[in-house]
């Protein structure tokens, strides 16, 4: 019986390590790409331990100016890397956080109250109805208007606007399990609404509002198409200026690599639209 209970164990925890390394390999793959020359970057056979390690890709990312090697050649008209990361981490908490307030309260009205009625929840989803590129050329003119182009306030406002749907019907699940009688008793005490709101039905929630904030925070993360829009110089993110390492004769995988490291998802490589072929330099 003992000796059963030990295979069982080993098999659940084998099957527990097979999936963790299928997950985890798109991720350790890129980790490998990132420090591999430009001849490697579609070597075959392919090796997950570079043959020649370089730090070339690291450094042209924060030092374009300083050609070091084959790598800084290849992407000396690209701008360096620390604006896009810090555009994103401005417009992104900011964003997630607007949009998990205004969620909380919005879900909380309807909830509780019924606000809107049965149209104001289903009037939200609009914005997740159609595709995002149907908002975009309105919006571009909208903002063109207001002076909103290339802006974080832009990113900010748009990102918190077609989150806010999504962070509204997910707390609101959360909210629509809390017992009503705990918010009434607490009434009957002489608790104000505001009061029993953030007191007690805030505390109950929290792992709601965190899940339903950590959701968001990746939607803004790798969120690509509305960014490439809107956005031409001091206000790009991460995601778009992984697009932008790439020339005449395809992607630079190198660099690419180190900062898809950066930015959750982005391994999956769905935000370029440019050709899969190697910038490879050729040979004297």
């Amino acid at each position: 019986m003992q000796q059963r209970g030990w295979m069982a164990w080993l098999s659940l925890w084998g099957i527990v390590l097979v999936i963790s390394l299928a997950t985890l390999a798109p991720v350790i793959w890129v980790f490998s790409l990132s420090f591999k020359p430009p001849q490697e970057w579609l070597a075959y056979p392919p090796t997950l331990i570079p043959r020649q390690p370089t730090l070339e890709n690291y450094i042209v990312l924060f030092w374009p100016g300083n050609p070091v090697g084959v790598v800084s050649e290849m992407v000396r008209t690209a701008e360096p890397v620390p604006r896009p990361f810090v555009n994103s981490l401005i417009v992104v908490p900011i964003s997630t956080a607007l949009s998990i307030v205004i969620g909380f309260l919005a879900a909380y009205g309807i909830s509780r109250f019924g606000a809107g009625g049965n149209f104001l929840p289903f009037s939200v989803l609009t914005t997740r109805m159609f595709p995002p590129i149907a908002f975009a050329v309105p919006l571009l003119v909208y903002y063109r208007s207001l002076g909103l182009i290339d802006t974080h306030i832009g990113l900010i406002l748009m990102y918190t606007t077609f989150t806010l749907a999504f962070s509204l019907w997910m707390i609101k699940g959360f909210i629509d399990g809390v017992p009503r009688h705990i918010e009434e008793a607490a009434i009957l005490d002489g608790a104000s609404r505001w009061r029993v709101m953030f007191t007690i039905t805030l505390p109950l929630i929290r792992g709601g509002l965190a899940a339903a904030a950590l959701f968001v925070f990746i939607m803004n993360w790798t969120e690509f198409l509305f960014a490439l829009i809107f956005t031409s110089r001091f206000a790009v993110t991460l995601p778009v200026q992984v697009s932008r390492y790439a020339g005449a004769v395809g992607r630079y995988y190198g660099p690419q690599a180190r900062i898809r490291q950066c930015n959750f998802r982005a391994w999956a490589g769905g935000e370029s639209r440019l050709v899969d072929k190697p910038a490879i330099p050729e040979e004297a």
